[in-house]
């Protein structure tokens, strides 16, 4: 998927299956592995920008929930309210989120089948790795928000089959599991209850079937919850670092240094509005914030612990950027500060590849 001299990326989150999703009719593989000039994540950006593969999330969108006003138009994922006041998304029922997730892993099922090989829908590190190697772009089934998820965890177990690798309990609503972080700035993350008793007996339920479990939109109470629970690195697909734009979304360094701990790694997020200090949705934003926020992240979880996770798709990313053709730009950014081949490398992909395998490998556990 990498045209030749370019550093692949795998990257920890893209909304590009709610963008397919929101769509008429019933086009949508075609849109993405064709192309349609819509959007920031298809099959003609990924390898012109050597995109190799990533986290393809399926968020199950709020009712009727009206665009906060610094929405661009052409933005087609969760887009955040940073009004310190913002009232919380309210719960979705049970059937109508396994309606949409169906759909969306149907868009990916069949994105895969109309490919002619040029995607798969990977279920291992090696999987993964075999699809670097070849040129075909590596798509994870993740879920963010497990509103789907029933009490007795039965549509986990089919979702699990299906290729389900990744789950963050909560988007930033409630829900049976817990408590999603709140979209304000300036704010701490820890913005109420964490986990309940279900959500819970959902982080044991991952960790049996080696499911991934992301802590990026739980708050600050939610992440500690796991940290005590879990027995799998601890892993945010795609947040930033809140020393340097203090949003509730981002992670503190006491956070940041617990995910270390465990050998486990953090996406650096491309939205602007967590990127930058004063939180403005502004898409001149110097994409140079992206390894600012590495940076300071390699000083608290370590060179092994930080990567990317674009949410492509789902945010506002600073206009040099642009969408995923324009990842090499980063490259170009992490040459000019003086970082070497081996690291760069590190970020774009491999510290991905070593946190899944150890994640879904039924040895992996902490490095505590």
């Amino acid at each position: 998927m990498s045209p030749p001299g370019f550093t692949p990326f795998f990257d920890g989150h893209n909304d590009a299956l709610l963008r397919l999703f929101k769509r008429d009719g019933a086009d949508a593989p075609r849109a993405f592995i064709d192309g349609e000039d819509k959007g920031q994540l298809d099959l003609p950006m990924a390898v012109q920008g050597g995109f190799a593969g990533g986290l393809f999330a399926i968020f199950v969108p709020s009712p009727k929930a009206p665009s906060p006003p610094t929405a661009r138009a052409e933005d087609t994922g969760p887009v955040p309210d940073t009004a310190p006041g913002a009232p919380m998304p309210p719960p979705l029922e049970l059937a109508a989120a396994q309606a949409a997730v169906s759909s969306m892993a149907s868009i990916l099922i069949r994105i895969e089948r109309e490919a002619n090989g040029r995607v798969r829908i990977c279920r291992s590190a090696d999987d993964i790795r075999h699809c670097i190697e070849t040129g075909v772009l590596a798509a994870v089934l993740h879920i963010e928000g497990a509103e789907a998820i029933d009490p007795e965890f039965e549509t986990l177990d089919v979702l699990h089959q299906a290729g389900l690798r990744s789950l963050g309990p909560v988007w930033s609503r409630p829900n049976a599991f817990g408590h999603g972080v709140p979209f304000r700035l300036p704010s701490s993350p820890d913005t109420g209850p964490g986990l309940t008793d279900l959500g819970k007996d959902l982080i044991r339920a991952c960790n049996r079937l080696n499911i991934l479990i992301d802590l990026s939109h739980l708050n600050e109470r939610g992440f500690w919850d796991v940290a005590e629970l879990s027995d799998a690195p601890l892993v945010a697909t795609h947040s930033n670092a809140h020393a340097l734009s203090p949003h509730s979304r981002n992670l503190t360094d006491q956070q940041l240094k617990a995910i270390g701990e465990t050998g486990g790694m953090v996406g650096v997020n491309f939205a602007v509005s967590f990127l930058r200090p004063d939180g403005r949705q502004d898409r001149d934003t110097p994409v140079e914030l992206i390894i600012d926020h590495v940076e300071h992240m390699l000083a608290q979880v370590g060179e092994d612990g930080v990567g990317f996770g674009s949410d492509f798709d789902g945010a506002m990313i600073p206009k040099r950027l642009g969408n995923a053709a324009g990842l090499q730009a980063l490259v170009e950014v992490m040459r000019t500060r003086g970082y070497g081949q081996p690291l760069i490398e590190k970020l774009c992909f491999r510290n991905w590849l070593r946190v899944l395998e150890r994640t879904w490998s039924t040895t992996g556990g902490k490095a505590r």
